[in-house]
Formats: C-alpha cells, sequence, structure tokens
C-alpha cells in the first residue's frame, strides 16, 4: 500500500498556466471552493427578511433552502463520471453560469415550486464545482490519500462557510437590504468565471469516458423521496401533521418513490443506489448515529433562535454574532479531529464518545443555566461546544464509510445515503420532532402556569391581559425549554453509555485509490453497461435467436 502510494515529485497542478508560481496553485482552487460554497439558492439567515418583503412563509424559504441540500447529496453517485467526462475548466464556468441564474431567481421569484426545484439544481452544481476543485488538489492535502485528513479540510470549509455566510447575509441586510447579498455572490461568481477563463486551461484527462449507464430515473425517483420526506418535516406542524390532504399525499408519493426505487434496483445491473450500498454495516451504522445525534442537538434549530430573541431580547446582529461562537467550535473540532484521528489515528470509538460527551455538555448547560438573565457571553461554551461535536461525528462518520469495504463503483452511492441522512434528515427530521413535544409542553405548561393566576391578587389587579398572557407564555417557554432538554440530556447519557459498554478496536485507515485506478473502474464500468446494451438490442430485433 506504501508503494502504491509513493509521492512522484512536487505537487503541481497541469490545468493551470506555468507562469502562476507552484506553491499558490492550490489556494486559487481554494478560493474558488469558498466562493462556490458561499453562492446558495437561498440564505437562511434572511429568512425573516424575505418573509417580510415578499409574502412567503418561513417554511417555504426553510424548504428551498434544503432543496439545495438534496440536490447536493444526490451529485454524490455521479460526481466522480462528471470529472472524468468533463474538465475542471468547463465545470467551474457551468457552475458558476447555473449559480448566477440561480442567484438571479432566487433575488426575484415569490413562486415557490421554482424557488425549490432552482435551490435544488442550484446544489447539484455547487457539489459539483466543489468536488472539481477539491479533487485537483487533494494530492496536495494528502499526498497518501488519507481521507481521514482530506475531510477535515472539507468540513473546515464547508461548515464554516454555513457560519459566515449567515454572518455575511445578516449584515449585509442591516446596511441596505436582503437582495444584496444575491448581487454580492454574482459578482463574486463572475470575478471566478474570469479567473478561470484566464488561469485555468481545458485539461482533459487521458481517457474521454462518457455519460453512459447511470440511472438518470433512479436520480430523479431519490430525488422526490428526499423532498417528499423533507416536506413532511418541515411543513408538518404548519399542517397539522396527517390531517392534512398535503402531508398524506406527500408521504404517499414519498413512498411510490422509495418502492419504485428498491424494485429497480433489484433488477437493474447499475442502480443509483444499490442494494449493496444500502446494507453496508458502516452505512446503517452512520445513519442510527446520525438520526439519534442531529435530533439530541436539534434544539439549535428549534430552540436557540426563540430563546435569544423572545426571551433574552437580541435583535438580529447579536443573534447572528453568535455564529462566531459555533464558527470557533468548528475550527477547533476540526483541528482537534485533525490530530487525533487522522494523524494519530485514534479509535471511531474514542472520536464518537467525545462528540457525545461534547454534546452532553451543551444540553447540560441550557438545562442548568437557561434563565431570562442570560448574557450573551455567557452562550459560548454551549455553542461552541455544539459546533465541535457535530464537525467531529460528521468527519469520523464519513471516514467510516470510505473504510466500509464496499467497491469504489457502490461506494459513491454509499456518499449519496450519507449526504442525506446526514445533512438533510439531520436538519429537518429532528427538529420535527423536538417542534412537536415543544409545542404538547408548552400548551400544558402555560395551561399549569395559567391556573395560578388569580384576579383577586393585588399584585396583578392593575396588568392587562395581555401582559399577563405574555408573561404566562414567556415563562411556559422557559419551563418547556428547560424540560425538553432534561429529557433530551437523559437520552444521551444513554446513548453514551451505549457507545461506551460497545468494544470497537477500528481506528481509520482510509486510503482512497489513485485517480488512474478509479478512471479505470468507471472505464470497465461504462464498457460493460454499454456491451449490455448492445447485447439487449439484438435480442429485441431477433427474437427467435433469442429463444433458440
Amino acid at each position: 500500500m506504501a508503494d502504491w502510494h509513493a509521492p512522484q515529485g512536487p505537487f503541481d497542478i497541469p490545468d493551470v498556466p506555468y507562469y502562476i508560481p507552484r506553491r499558490l496553485k492550490p489556494y486559487l482552487f481554494i478560493f474558488f471552493v469558498l466562493i462556490v460554497q458561499f453562492s446558495g439558492g437561498v440564505y437562511l439567515a434572511a429568512a425573516s427578511d424575505m418573509v417580510g418583503t415578499t409574502g412567503l412563509m418561513q417554511e417555504d424559504i426553510l424548504m428551498a433552502g434544503y432543496a439545495s441540500l438534496i440536490g447536493l447529496a444526490i451529485n454524490f453517485a455521479v460526481m466522480f463520471r462528471i470529472k472524468f467526462r468533463f474538465s475542471a475548466r468547463i465545470q467551474l464556468l457551468v457552475s458558476g453560469i447555473v449559480l448566477i441564474a440561480a442567484n438571479l431567481i432566487c433575488a426575484h421569484t415569490t413562486n415557490v415550486p421554482l424557488l425549490v426545484i432552482t435551490c435544488f439544481i442550484a446544489g447539484w452544481f455547487r457539489m459539483q464545482a466543489t468536488f472539481a476543485c477539491n479533487s485537483t488538489i487533494q494530492l496536495w492535502l494528502t499526498p497518501v490519500r488519507d481521507m481521514a485528513i482530506f475531510f477535515c479540510y472539507v468540513y473546515i470549509i464547508v461548515d464554516s462557510v454555513i457560519q459566515l455566510s449567515g454572518i455575511a447575509t445578516i449584515y449585509t441586510a442591516f446596511f441596505s437590504q436582503w437582495e444584496y447579498m444575491h448581487w454580492i455572490m454574482i459578482g463574486l461568481l463572475v470575478l471566478m468565471m474570469i479567473m478561470v477563463m484566464i488561469l485555468v486551461k481545458p485539461v482533459r484527462g487521458p481517457m474521454f469516458i462518457p455519460l453512459l449507464g447511470i440511472d438518470w430515473i433512479g436520480a430523479i425517483l431519490w430525488a422526490g423521496f428526499m423532498l417528499c420526506f423533507t416536506f413532511i418535516c418541515v411543513y408538518g406542524n404548519y399542517f397539522d401533521w396527517w390531517e392534512a390532504v398535503e402531508i398524506r399525499g406527500a408521504a404517499l408519493l414519498g413512498l411510490a418513490c422509495l418502492g419504485i426505487n428498491l424494485w429497480r434496483a433489484s433488477f437493474l445491473h447499475h442502480p443509483y443506489i444499490s442494494f449493496q450500498a444500502m446494507k453496508n454495516r458502516n452505512v446503517i451504522r452512520a445513519t442510527g448515529i446520525y438520526l439519534v445525534f442531529f435530533t439530541l442537538i436539534a434544539t439549535e434549530h428549534v430552540f436557540e433562535h426563540s430563546y435569544a430573541a423572545n426571551i433574552l431580547g437580541f435583535d438580529e446582529i447579536n443573534l447572528i454574532d453568535l455564529n462566531w461562537y459555533v464558527f470557533a467550535g468548528i475550527v477547533a473540532g476540526c483541528a482537534f479531529t485533525y490530530l487525533t484521528f487522522a494523524l494519530r489515528k485514534w479509535r471511531y470509538k474514542a472520536m464518537t464518545v467525545i462528540a457525545f460527551a461534547l454534546a452532553i455538555v451543551y444540553l447540560a448547560y441550557f438545562y442548568f443555566f437557561i434563565d431570562c438573565g442570560v448574557e450573551k457571553e455567557m452562550l459560548f461554551i454551549p455553542l461552541f461546544f455544539r459546533g465541535a461535536a457535530a464537525v467531529i461525528i460528521s468527519i469520523v462518520f464519513l471516514t467510516s464509510i470510505v473504510q466500509s469495504g464496499l467497491p469504489f463503483q457502490v461506494f459513491p452511492q454509499a456518499l449519496t445515503i450519507n449526504g442525506f441522512t446526514g445533512a438533510v434528515m439531520g436538519a429537518t427530521f429532528g427538529p420535527a420532532i423536538i417542534g412537536e413535544i415543544l409545542r404538547h409542553t408548552m400548551a400544558k405548561n402555560a395551561a399549569l402556569l395559567g391556573a395560578n393566576i388569580s384576579g383577586t391578587n393585588p399584585d396583578i389587579a392593575f396588568a392587562t391581559l395581555g401582559q399577563l398572557y405574555g408573561m404566562v407564555q414567556t415563562q411556559a417557554l422557559v419551563v418547556s425549554m428547560k424540560e425538553i432538554y432534561g429529557w433530551l440530556l437523559i437520552v444521551a447519557l444513554a446513548s453514551l453509555t451505549v457507545i461506551l459498554v460497545s468494544y470497537s478496536s477500528v481506528r481509520p485507515f482510509a486510503i482512497f485509490p489513485k485517480w488512474s485506478t478509479i478512471r479505470r473502474i468507471i472505464k470497465h464500468m461504462v464498457r460493460t453497461t454499454s456491451k449490455s446494451s448492445v447485447e439487449k438490442r439484438k435480442c429485441m430485433s431477433s427474437p427467435g435467436k433469442a429463444r433458440q
């Protein structure tokens, strides 16, 4: 294995002309990645401003934002095929054009289906452009192709940009209008395209691999299932869950898409996602951990904004400044994972225990200290630990999928499953559950607190009905959040106990194959697919010979 990945001289990028210093070439592609990652379809941090100016609902904007993540996840299964079909120059230019169009549409449209479709397409091309850049500099980051090291870089870029884009969006809206964020990103994308046309040559690999044998129908059906799942989680509370025909219809459509996909995977030679990927032990384990872990920290989406805005009285600037605390946690979590997991090869179990322990500190801090008089600086510890815990668990279990023993043809399909369960389900399933629990818990606590108010009490004799109602709702929200944090803390402690008593001596050894090996595998897969299609056409044209 060591000889297979032996270094072959200083790193260089043939796509970039020789007059650019060799040491600066990788940073050029990192600059492109940052621009692409900032260029989302909608900017969720500006959701309140969009609701006020466009007439859209909060759920509409969330649905569009999560559609971008679905497009990103769906792209994983074919990103290698597209890389070996088109040069990095073409991928970046086309992605830049699509992202510019997506920013223009999202800045002006109020049509929800158009917004969702636009963000889905933007997510697809954002992932492809990111992969084109990151795969170009992979050997610069880790000459031995150690994916634990590579994923530390990926997540410090991706997760940090999520926090920084929210900060940039709010400050842009504060000093001007939220639409200006789209125009700023359009300008940066135009700058990127100009730099690509000047500084990146159209270098194609030694083999031309056409886009044959891709199950595009399966891709559409999987995207339909993921969109239906997200629709139910986002709009469930608004439509009162199963009482509404919209939720029941989405459930039936999603189950139909999933059933058809599973049926097609039973006989297709190259399904979009095969049973081999779905039944892999590491993929199943990662899905289970994601569901538990991101449900535990789902209070990020349900509680934190309401608590800071309604109870602590933070304005939008103070609210978004909390992203700096999460950003610091992400940087620290990536650095810690790089030093321990990637370099020192700490076990998967040890890293999972550390991530859950950080999540427990986050939950315990809010459970014991949540109150109406918490200072802004006191929120640094829980938000810092939450950011570190989330990035640690993501890096560790994405690396475990690389180390799952799947053949390379199936590996990208496992990445699609991981992208959906880690990014989409992690952001929608847990908040839907916690939000529904909060609604019932708050109604119960508000009724109990309201029953204690007496109209003859001299302390409240001069209080207005509106003030009393506000006091009851505020206290009910604080008590309900404390109660739910307590239950989540118990679940987190139980999960940590289960992890501690389990035995695992596996250490990260996720070594990526050479790009020449990957190209050879994909070419063999395409050749096999084209040969089988030719034989099928011959059989259809001569049924008599086929029966013989």
